[in-house]
């Protein structure tokens, strides 16, 4: 479907990998580059008459120039809007993308590498599975990002590596003219190995508008576990575009944990996770506070290839003023898929009667032997249970952040990391006592 509004950005993005001349990069990083190339320049920017982006209009976005490439300056950055107190972990510092090895706390660890993409083309590791399952998608941002992409990181968990502390990344955006910037992840972890991972997104002070359009593909193979959790925390100059592309292999567990806070006032997140293997077990969970003219659009596709494996997702969105959530979640059972136990929910708290929820959850089964069940609730912000609390003293702010966390108890009891938990129950607090 191609673009009905102005191609600025897109002009600028075409012409820009048409002048880049032949690339000194292998053969299959090339091809991967050119074919999603073909992709985008056929179909452009999507717009709203494309389903899967109705309530998601980036016009506004797309109808402007951007620096496509800008020089990253660390000095005087600060990267303390990151940092989760009383949080050990190893630490990643990617400054638009860009692996910044001098700010990163890093050290050897057994098991683990990771190295900047444009480093790590020659490892077979890399080849297996760059560009392998993304791009199957259909996300025209997937086809962009493939094709242009300048910087992100490898991170290879060996064969039977169990990371001793989590690995946090802090995803930094900073620039002092406006500019697009795209970010490529691979995570890699192989059989028997366990990680945990916690991403972490902020703007730099004096940062001009920008907009991120990052993907990561993870592959987690048999017996293999990964925690990952998503924290987006990013200013109001910053507009994201994140897909993340889940691949499963038998006996494997992934966890995801997706929230989203006031600041940036464009996000969009595909999680796809694919249980391509028998004895597979998924669990997607959200917490997505939302305010001002905030939009935050998550779309799920959790796709059962396979029998005997167990998906269980469940989002929970706040809104806020004039802001808009949206969840588009989509379960699919195959043919092949017999002895499924698939569970999705999401819940919806409307604290104002300006804000907007658009909620979409689905299920297409093609097997006859499943358990699965989805639903969803809208609801008004509980006065009478706010007049309750009040009647017994406790003041209105500390009422509402009562009733607030009450909501929200059911997906953040299932973190796994207590400080992660904790740090996100004081996020949430801190935005209703600001707002």
């Amino acid at each position: 479907m191609s673009t009905l509004v102005s191609e600025s950005l897109l002009q600028q993005v075409l012409g820009a990998y048409k002048e880049q001349g032949v690339s000194d990069e292998p053969s299959f990083f090339v091809q991967a580059r050119q074919l999603a190339f073909e992709r985008f320049e056929a179909a452009g920017f999507p717009t709203v008459k494309n389903e899967e982006w109705k309530y998601t209009n980036i016009h506004s976005i797309i109808n402007k120039t951007y620096a496509l490439d800008v020089d990253v300056d660390i000095e005087g950055l600060d990267f303390g809007a990151g940092e989760i107190p009383k949080l050990d972990a190893y630490r990643i510092i990617l400054v638009n993308g860009q692996y910044v090895l001098a700010v990163s706390e890093l050290e050897s660890v057994k098991g683990l590498s990771v190295v900047p993409m444009d480093e790590a083309v020659s490892d077979p590791a890399f080849e297996a599975h760059f560009a392998k399952y993304a791009d199957k998608s259909d996300n025209i941002m997937v086809a962009l990002n493939t094709a242009a992409f300048t910087n992100g990181v490898f991170i290879h968990v060996k064969k039977g590596a169990v990371i001793d502390k989590p690995i946090q990344i802090i995803h930094v955006a900073t620039g002092k003219e406006d500019f697009f910037a795209q970010t490529r992840n691979l995570i890699v972890v192989e059989p028997n190995a366990e990680l945990e991972l916690i991403e972490s997104f902020i703007t730099a002070e004096g940062t001009a508008n920008n907009v991120q359009n990052k993907v990561s593909e993870i592959i987690v193979k048999e017996n293999a576990k990964m925690q990952h959790y998503y924290l987006q925390l990013a200013g109001s100059v910053s507009r994201y575009f994140n897909h993340t592309e889940v691949h499963q292999e038998k006996y494997s567990l992934y966890n995801n944990y997706n929230c989203n806070f006031p600041g940036a006032p464009f996000i969009r997140n595909n999680i796809n996770v694919r249980l391509d293997a028998e004895n597979v077990e998924s669990h997607l969970y959200g917490i997505n506070l939302t305010a001002g003219d905030q939009l935050v659009d998550n779309h799920t596709v959790v796709d059962h290839l396979k029998p005997h494996c167990e998906s269980y997702e469940w989002y929970k969105n706040i809104t806020q003023d004039k802001s808009v959530a949206v969840f588009n979640g989509k379960i699919f059972v195959r043919e092949d898929a017999q002895k499924t136990n698939a569970f999705q929910q999401n819940n919806n708290m409307l604290m104002s009667d300006n804000s907007t929820v658009y909620t979409k959850p689905q299920l297409e089964i093609f097997a006859d032997d499943v358990k699965c069940s989805h639903g969803c609730t809208i609801g008004q912000f509980d006065n009478e249970a706010l007049f309750y609390l009040r009647a017994r003293g406790i003041g209105e702010e500390s009422a509402r952040i009562l009733l607030v966390h009450a909501f929200a108890f059911d997906v953040t009891t299932r973190f796994s990391n207590e400080v992660v938990r904790k740090y996100v129950e004081e996020l949430v607090e801190e935005s209703l006592r600001t707002s």
